[in-house]
């Protein structure tokens, strides 16, 4: 065998060892995902089962009036009743269950989710609303911890703590994980639940709610409004994050009269060309305050949240945002304007270059 044959014979041996390699690799890689996806099918599948189908034992479980499907889901799974609260939550939602009220059920282990919604329907509500808590649009969490505070008993600085506390935040995370991801702790965030709590009125029937109850209901009503955009959201490659930080801007800068769509289209339009978005609220919000006229010497402020330094969406939702924002945000006008200005009158008024603008500037704001 002459040299070549044998350095010839060497790399054909030793390409036939990758091979094999490869395909070692690749079997023990595919035995993996298939024995994750196996096991996640049957942890699905025997939770959608009967927790103990032979049972004959009976529950007396209560649902208190005002609880959300992921309370009554905490409530089922704590009796015994289901085996796991999410995938029941998750059940319901998928199914398009509504409806539930609240009353004295007697309930089985043995009873399938067919039976447990159908049980759930045919409570009666017999408590009245003690009060109603309205949080406006646009409000910011510290605004929405002082209206808290003043509508319930609770002392407003007690209502921030619990709102920046950690490890109540990922245990939220963990009940809500299709809207609270990692991205609301991250080092730029000032408060991760900023954007989070939906604007509504909603009714309580007792006079003393926690603090946690009055979060979590906002937070049922913020998965609930999102969840009904979540084609429109993956359609637009949106996380919800990103979907809440872009309404927020929208809500900020509009008026009763405004188009917001047209708003949408201008933000949309300068993150196209890498402009910055330079929206006076997100200066406001960097600075803490609130104040009527935004000076220059307030634009050079160094902080994540000045979108006249930098380029972009802000690094989360500066304010909590209606609906009309979050469809206006998935929803932009089909425009090439980079500019708006709102005047006293309410009304907006669109531009498609500087001079426009300034010029619009000039004539309904003066100097």
């Amino acid at each position: 065998m002459t040299e070549v044959d044998s350095d010839l014979f060497e790399k054909q041996k030793e390409a036939r060892l990758i091979r094999r390699i490869v395909l070692i690799i690749f079997i023990i890689l595919l035995l993996t995902i298939s024995g994750l996806i196996g096991g996640g099918y049957l942890y699905i599948k025997s939770a959608l089962e009967p927790v103990d189908p032979t049972s004959s034992e009976t529950v007396e479980v209560t649902i208190p009036i005002g609880s959300s499907p992921t309370t009554i889901a905490k409530i089922l799974e704590e009796n015994g009743i289901v085996k796991n609260a999410k995938v029941f939550r998750y059940y319901t939602k998928f199914k398009n269950e509504s409806g539930f009220q609240a009353g004295d059920y007697t309930l089985s282990p043995s009873m399938t989710f067919k039976d447990i919604i159908s049980n759930l329907k045919t409570g009666r509500i017999v408590e009245e609303v003690v009060f109603r808590l309205t949080i406006p649009e646009g409000k910011q969490i510290v605004q929405i911890a002082k209206i808290i505070g003043e509508k319930t008993g609770h002392k407003e600085e007690d209502v921030l703590n619990k709102l920046n506390d950690q490890k109540y935040i990922e245990k939220l995370m963990s009940i809500y994980p299709s809207i609270l991801t990692d991205v609301i702790l991250g080092e730029d965030i000032k408060y991760p639940l900023e954007g989070y709590l939906f604007p509504a009125t909603y009714p309580f029937y007792k006079e003393d709610p926690s603090i946690e109850e009055i979060i979590e209901t906002m937070l049922d009503k913020t998965e609930e409004i999102v969840g009904k955009y979540e084609s429109e959201m993956v359609a637009r490659e949106f996380s919800v994050h990103e979907l809440l930080t872009m309404a927020s801007l929208i809500e900020e800068e509009a008026t009763e009269k405004a188009d917001r769509e047209k708003i949408s289209s201008v933000f949309y339009n300068r993150i196209e060309i890498g402009m910055p978005l330079q929206t006076d609220p997100t200066v406001l919000y960097a600075l803490g305050e609130h104040k009527d006229r935004v000076l220059y010497k307030d634009l050079e402020i160094q902080d994540p949240y000045n979108t006249y330094v930098n380029v972009g969406l802000t690094p989360g939702p500066i304010a909590n945002a209606g609906e009309m924002s979050i469809v206006a945000a998935l929803n932009p006008a089909d425009t090439d304007n980079l500019y708006f200005l709102a005047t006293s009158a309410g009304d907006v008024l669109f531009s498609r270059t500087l001079q426009e603008h300034n010029e619009k500037k000039a004539k309904y704001i003066g100097n």
